[in-house]
């Protein structure tokens, strides 16, 4: 493989920006160079012409639904990583609630196999937890498999563990990070049952926050910080939606935490205000809630409460959405624009785009022990995606790439637009076009 030089950028990584080129040879970053470049490595290598753009590591998305095997007319692996790559992110870790349902290492196996042949992006697959399958995630290998998901919520099939010993054992048990969708069923029956009975049973999409509460978040996020504490478990949870949550989080560097956060780039640009515009585009387990709740989110970017940043990028067909709040599905895409919309928050002066980068590469990359990425460091993967931070455009819909054709985002114009993506050294997307072949690779996961 030729050597290529991406020439002239404005290098964000590791808390700093500053003007540099980096030299790629083969997979991997050879050299990075502050200031000027030797003749000799220009006349060699191809060149990158990246004067004015942002050159950033490649996005670690840890929460996405490609639904596949199973669910694929409404995304498969190969349009959501390729969706993925067009907005800058490299890796992704999918989720088990697929059919049929990743709770075996069998299964992930055939997930796995499905990936390698499929996904343009480098992959990951959790194994599910049921409420009896804790053999099979006690054989797994956790160098090759991201984590254990726990839905302590409503799920597909039979993946609601809402049984106290069957949380503990598990807790106690797997060794690896424990991702959880904290939401208390009971108390999520019972908000319903209340509002059905003061409604006549008419529930349209303003009620789904009243249904998936502040309280039921918190009842569930809590139980699992405790078993978490007690139990010694590594606990990461996911798509944090409250205010209210954030106490239960401690402020201090990630590689001292046993205890980590996760939110959601919709849970950060929408609060429960956009409901009347945006209606069951934006409907989400856990619901978008207040603007008070949004604030608090982007605020607690600025301190280590919240610790990484995904997506929960989950799509549906259109024709799925349709219904109230209770039969429309519940989902949001948005694994192409989630670069974009947190570098419009940063110019908005919400963060810096150096915490973007912390958030959405560094953090993910050491939270899960991923090896060699994340980062722009000689000797690591060179995973990278181009910025150009001037770019004024419009998303339309032909633009978008996901398989369900549409976008709560579409109609809004942006000022950053992702040119170029490299995985594993190879440019595999520029300016809408991808390359031919397939540079992507599993994650793997130091202990």
């Amino acid at each position: 493989m030729a050597r290529t030089l991406i020439h002239q950028a404005l290098i964000v990584n590791e808390d700093r920006s500053f003007e540099g080129s980096v030299l790629i040879d083969g997979t991997c970053i050879s050299k990075i160079f502050e200031g000027l470049v030797p003749d000799s490595i220009l006349q060699e290598c191809t060149v990158v012409d990246a004067c004015g753009k942002w050159l950033m590591p490649g996005l670690i998305d840890d929460h996405v639904h490609f639904r596949d095997p199973g669910l694929t007319h409404k995304a498969d692996i190969l349009t959501e990583s390729r969706a993925a790559l067009a907005g800058g992110v490299t890796s992704f870790m999918d989720m088990p609630n697929t059919l049929p349902l990743t709770v075996s290492v069998e299964a992930w196996e055939d997930k796995m196999a499905l990936a390698a042949s499929k996904s343009l992006a480098n992959y990951a697959f959790y194994l599910g937890a049921t409420n009896d399958n804790l053999m099979e995630l006690e054989k797994a290998d956790y160098s090759r498999v991201c984590g254990v998901k726990v839905f302590m919520g409503s799920s597909t099939g039979n993946m609601l563990v809402g049984q106290q010993d069957s949380l503990e054992k598990i807790f106690r048990s797997v060794s690896a990070i424990v991702a959880v969708h904290a939401e208390s069923e009971a108390i999520i029956r019972s908000n319903k049952a209340r509002w059905m009975e003061e409604t006549s049973g008419v529930l349209p999409l303003s009620f789904h926050p009243l249904i998936r509460s502040e309280e039921a978040c918190y009842a569930s996020s809590s139980l699992a910080v405790e078993l978490a504490s007690r139990l010694g478990t590594r606990l990461h949870l996911l798509h944090i939606s409250t205010e209210k949550e954030l106490s239960l989080f401690e402020d201090k560097p990630l590689r001292e935490k046993r205890i980590t956060a996760e939110v959601c780039v919709p849970h950060l640009w929408f609060d429960e205000r956009d409901y009347i515009r945006f209606g069951n585009g934006i409907k989400c387990n856990p619901a978008i809630k207040t603007q008070q709740d949004k604030e608090a989110l982007r605020a607690a970017l600025n301190s280590n409460l919240l610790d990484v940043v995904a997506t929960d990028h989950a799509p549906h067909l259109w024709s799925e959405k349709q219904g109230d709040c209770l039969t429309a599905a519940s989902g949001t895409p948005s694994v192409q624009f989630s670069l974009t919309l947190m570098l419009e928050l940063s110019a908005q002066g919400a963060f810096s785009k150096e915490t973007v980068v912390r958030k959405m590469c560094h953090a993910p990359a050491l939270l899960y022990g991923i090896d060699r990425r994340g980062f722009i460091r000689e000797g690591y993967f060179a995973d990278m995606v181009l910025v150009d931070p001037n770019s004024h455009w419009i998303l339309t819909g032909p633009q978008i790439l996901s398989k369900c054709g549409w976008s709560p985002f579409e109609e809004m114009g942006f000022h950053h637009r992702v040119c170029s993506t490299w995985v594993n050294g190879s440019m595999v997307y520029n300016n809408g076009t991808f390359a031919e072949g397939c540079a992507a690779s599993e994650l793997r996961f130091l202990s």
